[in-house]
């Protein structure tokens, strides 16, 4: 019932050309800043595999990572399918904050685990701490309205705290195509890595036990 109620909308089209500064803006968060995100994330995962993540931080940093995109994703998921209200504002800046600390834990669990964290990966975590405040910045000038209402703690608006479905959806060749980019971009990779490094893990410990029992 959900998902036809959601077919019924109108879809969201950024006019062509743009014609305005909140056009550019749309047209901006949409076909500019997430898709460059799946560059520097694909990069980090290079960066991990270079270093042999396996043999050092291992499983724990791995979960780090699905930790940090979930984060991300799901505000990102509200977005698509739910109108901007301080709500998912406010769920967007804590996911933002809460991304920032998890990313701050992410490099000294990988520095404590003797694992070498290059400047080059350091450079590309550099740009994907800075994207969630350049999208949720963005996204907060598109809708001042909004953000002056969660200001106000939502007072007078009936539907200011609770999840309201979008009145024009995205359309669907796009959501299609940001689809198949989280699955070769983001799914495949680091559930290659947690793959790997469980794998490890299991190893090892199956090493200390066959050590222990000869022992």
């Amino acid at each position: 019932m959900l998902l036809s109620r959601w077919l019924r909308k109108p879809v969201l089209q950024p006019a062509s050309p743009a014609l305005d500064a909140q056009d550019a803006t749309l047209r901006y968060l949409m076909y500019g800043l997430l898709p460059s995100w799946f560059v520097p994330g694909l990069a980090d995962w290079v960066m991990h595999r270079r270093t042999r993540i396996e043999k050092t931080a291992g499983t724990r940093e791995s979960l780090i990572h699905a930790l940090m995109m979930t984060e991300v994703g799901v505000p990102i998921a509200l977005a698509f399918v739910c109108e901007v209200n301080p709500l998912l504002l406010a769920v967007m800046l804590g996911a933002t904050g809460a991304h920032e600390a998890t990313a701050l834990w992410d490099v000294r669990t990988a520095v404590r685990s003797d694992r070498e964290v290059k400047p080059v990966e350091q450079h590309i975590h550099s740009f994907l701490e800075s994207l969630p405040f350049a999208g949720l910045s963005a996204l907060m000038c598109l809708h001042p309205d909004q953000v002056r209402s969660l200001l106000r703690g939502g007072r007078g608006d009936p539907d200011a705290w609770r999840l309201v479905l979008r009145r024009r959806r995205l359309p669907a060749p796009y959501l299609a195509g940001v689809s198949v980019a989280i699955l070769l971009g983001v799914a495949l990779p680091y559930g290659e890595e947690l793959w790997r490094c469980v794998r490890e893990g299991r190893g090892a410990r199956t090493s200390r036990t066959h050590r222990d029992e000869s022992g």
